[in-house]
């Protein structure tokens, strides 16, 4: 059946179409939706997603690290060869990520490179309202810190693009198969 996304339909929806639907909320990591599923009934958006970051929460360090991982660098070589997510795309895209100048690009990969030679792990930003001037700024200040710190940061700014891809997935004028 296609139904709108509310609280109420996707808290009535069976485990699979509910983790379906939710599974890319985070990045490439359905057992996030896979876990918050039993904290259901949802009232609003703002509980579905405190169970999904209480659902990262009680994960191990190992299983945060695969999440960070998993998301592309910003205009990295994941834009380049066309292999993100739709949501990805978008989310940078709005951002002007698509229309960087070669000075801006140029900058972009090697504060990506620098950031994942020092921490491990890719550069994760919520861009969304954000200009690329204001990207390559945070991107340069995050590189100087440390690696718990940026840790915990990337984490953060995941539950930012979480909260705004649920937004937008309930905003959707378009029916839902559940």
């Amino acid at each position: 059946m296609s139904t709108r996304a509310t609280p109420a339909s996707l808290s009535a929806a069976p485990r699979d179409e509910f983790v379906r639907v939710l599974g890319g909320i985070f990045e490439h990591t359905p057992w996030i939706a896979e876990r918050a599923y039993a904290a259901r009934p949802f009232a609003s958006v703002d509980d579905l997603h405190r169970a999904m970051l209480a659902a990262l929460a009680s994960a191990p360090r190992e299983a945060k690290l695969a999440l960070i991982c998993a998301h592309p660098e910003l205009a990295g070589k994941e834009a380049a060869a066309g292999t993100m997510t739709p949501d990805s795309v978008g989310e940078q895209a709005a951002a002007g990520l698509d229309r960087c100048t070669p000075d801006e690009l140029a900058r972009l990969r090697a504060g990506n490179r620098a950031y994942r030679e020092k921490f491990g792990f890719p550069f994760v930003m919520a861009v969304s309202g954000k200009s690329r001037q204001e990207i390559l700024a945070a991107l340069a200040s995050r590189v100087g810190g440390t690696r718990d710190a940026e840790f915990a940061r990337c984490i953060d700014e995941i539950g930012k693009i979480a909260r705004l891809r649920l937004d937008a997935l309930y905003a959707s004028p378009q029916p839902v198969e559940i």
